[in-house]
């Protein structure tokens, strides 16, 4: 797969900030617009069951008003999947989720859930909601995807983020991982994204992957933004990932 690497900009924490004191400052829907006009080319946002960030509101909000596709990121819950036939979002990715947990910590037991997952994946598909999930870089996991029908999948780069502060052969093992996971998926058929953890340091070897169609990014953004602005977050982001592209096309 070559041309331009798609981003989406996950706005949740925007979110996380406005809950802390409550009311309706910062506005994730306002992030979501600077976003745009920075570079992005989608919206990410994870309706969790606790509503720690987004909230349904906000999911309304972002489909009222955000030109760009919205990707849904949810639990496979009966809850979750109603909210979205409702509103029927560009995209829906299906993540693991533990009340307990402060982020998403891994990718979803899609080999151990095939049962649980296949009428979820088959109704989003059948709103025209394209499905993916949010996986690791794994062969097991990758053939599961395949049987599901689930068109794109979402590959787990946390591992391979934290491993940038364990060395140089630790991120390289990581980085290779994340490649071979790219490379079979994609020779299965399915559309392959990347994303957790994500910053300017990790971004440019995934990106320089022909493999992956699109990053989704998000906490870094938000963080990064106190101190540049989230515009100039984005663009630089943005402007990373196009030079590895590019860097990786000339070389091919």
């Amino acid at each position: 797969m070559t041309g331009k690497l798609r981003l989406g900009v996950n706005i949740d924490h925007v979110a996380t900030i406005r809950n802390a004191r409550g009311g309706d400052h910062p506005d994730p829907i306002r992030a979501a617009e600077l976003a745009a006009a920075a570079g992005a080319d989608g919206i990410t946002a994870h309706l969790r069951e606790d509503r720690r960030h987004i909230g349904d509101r906000d999911i309304e909000r972002l489909m009222e008003r955000i030109a760009l596709p919205l990707n849904l990121e949810m639990a496979a819950t009966d809850e979750m999947l109603s909210i979205a036939l409702r509103h029927r979002p560009h995209a829906a990715c299906i993540v693991p989720e533990r009340r307990e947990e402060r982020t998403t910590e891994g990718g979803i037991d899609a080999a151990g859930q095939i049962d649980r997952l296949r009428p979820i994946v088959g109704a989003l598909g059948e709103a025209g909601i394209r499905v993916s999930l949010f996986i690791e870089a794994d062969r097991k996991q990758l053939d599961a995807a395949k049987a599901l029908a689930a068109p794109v999948v979402e590959l787990h780069t946390g591992t391979y983020c934290e491993a940038w502060h364990s060395g140089a052969d630790a991120f390289e093992r990581e980085r290779r991982r994340i490649a071979e996971g790219a490379s079979y998926g994609r020779a299965l058929g399915l559309e392959i994204h990347a994303g957790h953890g994500l910053s300017f340091d990790t971004v440019k070897p995934v990106a320089r992957l022909s493999e992956v169609a699109e990053l989704n990014i998000g906490h870094f953004l938000i963080g990064e933004a106190i101190f540049i602005g989230l515009s100039d977050s984005v663009r630089e982001m943005r402007r990373l990932m196009d030079e590895a592209r590019a860097e990786a096309e000339t070389s091919a």
